[in-house]
């Protein structure tokens, strides 16, 4: 039987039709979800080990958002990425194997009298990648079995990188998956990325230089965890134990500015990406990257995995690159 509980966030007051499990007040600047969302999309992929859904909650303030996140997934026109390794597709030994086996009719034009270049991508658990606010690659699995990617595209420097990242979720609305007898898991993100000119050489890689910023961060116990200074929203002092029963926790929703992936778009008051080890990420085992560490891991020019401040917690993230 579902109890009503009036609860206080910020100066509003709300029913909802769930237990509240979250503790504290909020007063910041993004609308608060509280429960299980409804789900919209069961499954966008029948291949995965997990079902990646797709749901819709109301928030307090009588916004409706789309978790984990609103993606391209199922649109014809956003180019998949040609694979690296992938489970249910290509499982290239190497780096040189994918390379050789690469369609050149899979090479996105930007700019006709540009330079090719090539992008070596990793994402736990989906990205999409623009350059100059041109699609030019999505993950091909939303969510698990792991997978990597390469990406060819032709443009003039300087251009600007811009990438969605979402760490997907069973438990929709809450930034949670099932973890052996506990139900309630925060999972983890992480992406890294290297990009190579025509002549194999790196002219851009993942590491603290990229700005990063999060839309999204679930679970939420106790809503005096989460701190904001300007644009900066940071999670990394909350609670991201496993627990039986999280349905009554929180979530914290801010809108995506129009034009992110655009070249003009200002990220200059976004606060830089935070980087993370591969065995914080736990990349031990995934032959999607233990493949090809030649390229993630080069000796003399080391990509590192980064997302926002909070790897577990926050599950929407754009970072962006220019490069010069």
């Amino acid at each position: 039987m579902k109890h009503k509980l009036l609860i206080l966030v910020g100066l509003t007051v709300l029913n909802y039709s769930c237990k509240k499990s979250v503790t504290g007040e909020y007063t910041g600047t993004a609308s608060v979800t509280v429960g299980l969302a409804s789900t919209t999309t069961e499954n966008l992929y029948s291949k995965g080990i997990r079902l990646a859904g797709i749901g819709s909650i109301t928030a307090s303030d009588k916004s409706v958002w789309t978790v984990p996140a609103e993606v391209n997934f199922n649109n014809p026109s956003f180019p998949t990425a040609s694979d690296l390794y992938n489970p249910d597709g290509n499982k290239f030994d190497n780096s040189d194997a994918a390379i050789a086996a690469f369609d050149p009719a899979n090479i996105i034009q930007i700019d006709t009298s540009g330079e090719v270049i090539t992008a070596f991508i990793f994402a736990d658990n989906y990205f999409e990648l623009y350059i100059n606010g041109v699609a030019v690659g999505k993950d091909a699995i939303p969510f698990t079995d792991f997978n990597s990617h390469i990406v060819k595209f032709k443009v003039l420097k300087p251009f600007t990188i811009a990438m969605k990242l979402v760490d997907w979720e069973e438990r929709l609305g809450l930034g949670c998956e099932k973890n052996k007898l506990k139900k309630y898991h925060p999972g983890d993100g992480g992406m890294v990325a290297v990009f190579k000119d025509a002549s194999g050489k790196i002219i851009c890689k993942t590491d603290a230089d990229w700005k990063a910023q999060t839309f999204y961060i679930a679970p939420i116990k106790d809503f005096s965890c989460v701190s904001e200074d300007g644009t900066t929203r940071n999670s990394s002092n909350c609670n991201t134990s496993d627990v039986r029963n999280g349905a009554g926790y929180a979530a914290l929703h801010w809108q995506v500015p129009a034009g992110w992936m655009n070249k003009t778009f200002d990220d200059s008051s976004w606060p830089n990406a935070s980087t993370f080890s591969n065995a914080t990420i736990g990349v031990d085992g995934k032959n999607a990257f233990t493949n090809f560490t030649n390229i993630f891991d080069d000796t003399s020019n080391d990509a590192e995995f980064i997302w926002s401040s909070n790897v577990i917690l926050d599950n929407e993230v754009i970072v962006r690159k220019t490069v010069h």
